[in-house]
C-alpha cells in the first residue's frame, strides 16, 4: 500500500506527534508499505529513514501549509492519505493534539477566573484564531473521511465541538513501544542518574516528562513539594522545557531548589524513567499522553488526572491514581501517599507494565492498517460502482439489440429455453 503521512515538521527529537510519526513510520516500512511524508521541513535524523519525503520548504502560515500539502498530494498517486493534524486533504485525519478548542477551553483554566473572560473575547478578535477557526472548518468538513480520536473524551470533543458525525469517527489509542521502555532499563541507569542529580537512593523521585510545563501542571507540583507534610523524602526531576527559568526561580522561592531538579530537553528520556519511582502528570489536557504510557511501560505507577485520554485506559488504584482537580495540590498530596511505600509501588508498577503490554505500538499500527484497509476497500467499491454506472448504458444498448435480432429470426421451431 502507498500510504501518505502529512505532518507540519518532521524531527524525531521533538517528541510527541513527532515521534510518534517516525514510529508508524518504521513499522508500515517493515510490514511492506511504501511511505510518503510531505512536511515543511525533514530533519537530519530522518535521512535514513524509510520515507519518500516531500518537503514544502516555508509555507506561509498554517493555510499556507494545508494548501502547499493539498497540491503535493494531488500529484501523488496514493492509497491512503493520513494527516496528523496540520492539513485538510486527507482520508484519515487524526489531530494528535486532540480537539483545538477544546485544549484553548482547558488551556483558559490555567487563568483566574476573572481573566477568563477578557481572555476568551479578546482571542476571537485575533487574527491567529480565526485562521485557527478557518483551518478547521476544512478540517472536519463532512465529505467522507475519518476522523481518529485517540481517546472518548476526544471522540466526545469532535461530536460537541466540531459536529462530526458519530459514524464517522474511529477510536484508536496511542501505543508505546514496550522494548525500549522497560523496567529492565533500571539496573543500567537507575543509580547512574541519581547520584548525577544528587538524589539519595531513600528518596522517592517523582518524574513528569513535559514541554508545556504550565498546561502539564508543574506549578502544582512546586506548590505540592513546598507542602510536604511527610516525613519521607521525595525529589521532584522535571524533563523537557526549553525555558524553565522562571520556574527555577519559584522553586528557589518556595526553598524545594535542592529537591526540584530541571533537567531541561534530553534526547533519550529512558534513562530518567528507569531512575523514577512515580511518574506524575497532572495534565488540564491531554488527548492521550504518549508519556503516560511509556511510563506504564516502564513500570512506573502513574499519577495522572481525568482530562488525560490515557486516563481511560486505567483501573482507578491499579496503575495509578487519577485527580479530579489537577490544580488541587492537596489532593495531589494525597493521593502520592500511599507510593510512598515501595511494597505498593512495586505492586502497582507490575500493574502498570502489564497494561503498557496490551497497547504496545504494534497493536496501535494493527488498528492503524486496518483503518487503511477499510479506506481501500471503500475506494475500490466506489470505483466499481462508478465503473459499472458508466458501463451499464452501453450493456443495455447491446442487449437490446442483440435481442431484436433474435426476434426478427427466430423460427417456431426453435428451442426457446435457449435465450431468456
Amino acid at each position: 500500500m502507498k500510504i501518505g503521512l502529512v505532518i507540519e515538521e518532521f524531527d524525531p527529537r521533538r517528541g510527541g506527534v513527532e515521534q510518534w510519526t517516525s514510529q508508524a513510520v518504521e513499522h508500515l516500512a517493515a510490514r511492506g508499505h511504501e511511505v510518503h511524508v510531505v512536511a515543511r521541513r525533514f530533519s537530519s535524523a530522518t535521512l535514513a529513514m524509510p520515507i519518500i519525503a516531500h518537503p514544502l520548504g516555508d509555507a506561509r502560515g498554517r493555510i499556507g501549509f494545508a494548501k502547499a500539502a493539498e497540491a503535493m498530494l494531488r500529484g501523488l498517486s496514493l492509497d491512503v492519505v493520513h494527516d496528523t493534524g496540520c492539513g485538510w486533504w486527507c482520508d484519515v485525519f487524526q489531530p494528535h493534539g486532540g480537539s483545538r478548542a477544546a485544549a484553548t477551553a482547558r488551556n483558559l483554566l490555567l487563568l483566574p477566573p476573572w481573566l477568563r473572560w477578557i481572555k476568551r473575547s479578546v482571542s476571537r478578535l485575533l487574527p491567529r484564531y480565526r485562521q485557527f477557526n478557518a483551518l478547521s472548518a476544512r478540517q472536519y468538513a463532512a465529505d467522507g473521511r475519518l476522523v481518529l480520536a485517540l481517546s472518548r473524551q476526544v471522540a466526545a470533543d469532535f461530536v460537541r465541538l466540531h459536529g462530526v458525525p458519530r459514524e464517522q469517527i474511529r477510536l484508536i489509542y496511542n501505543g508505546v513501544d514496550t522494548d525500549r521502555f522497560s523496567p529492565a532499563r533500571r539496573a543500567t541507569y537507575r543509580n547512574r542518574i541519581r547520584q548525577r542529580l544528587g538524589i539519595p537512593e531513600d528518596s522517592t523521585l517523582l518524574l513528569i516528562v513535559t514541554h508545556n510545563f504550565r498546561l502539564k501542571g508543574v506549578p502544582m507540583l512546586l506548590s505540592a513539594m513546598a507542602r510536604w507534610p511527610y516525613d519521607r523524602r521525595a525529589d521532584l526531576v522535571v524533563v523537557g522545557g526549553k525555558h524553565p527559568d522562571c520556574f527555577l526561580r519559584a522553586a528557589r522561592r518556595l526553598g524545594i531548589q535542592e529537591r526540584t531538579h530541571f533537567v531541561g530537553a534530553v534526547e533519550d528520556t529512558v534513562p530518567y524513567y528507569a531512575a523514577a519511582d512515580v511518574y506524575v502528570h497532572p495534565t488540564f489536557y491531554d488527548p492521550c499522553s504518549l508519556v503516560v504510557l511509556e511510563a506504564l511501560a516502564a513500570g512506573l505507577p502513574v499519577v495522572t488526572s481525568r482530562a488525560n485520554g490515557a486516563s481511560e485506559l486505567f483501573t482507578e488504584n491499579c496503575e495509578g491514581v487519577l485527580m479530579d482537580d489537577p490544580a488541587d495540590a492537596a489532593s495531589f498530596l494525597g493521593l502520592i501517599e500511599p507510593l510512598l511505600h515501595r511494597r505498593r509501588r512495586l505492586e502497582m508498577g507490575q500493574a502498570a507494565r502489564r497494561l503498557a503490554l496490551r497497547h504496545t505500538f504494534a497493536r496501535n499500527i494493527d488498528e492503524l492498517v486496518a483503518i487503511y484497509e477499510e479506506i481501500a476497500a471503500a475506494r475500490r467499491r466506489a470505483r466499481q460502482e462508478a465503473a459499472d454506472a458508466l458501463a451499464r448504458p452501453f450493456v443495455c444498448r447491446i442487449r437490446g439489440a442483440a435481442a431484436k435480432t433474435v426476434s426478427t429470426t427466430r423460427t417456431p421451431s426453435s428451442n426457446a429455453g435457449v435465450l431468456s
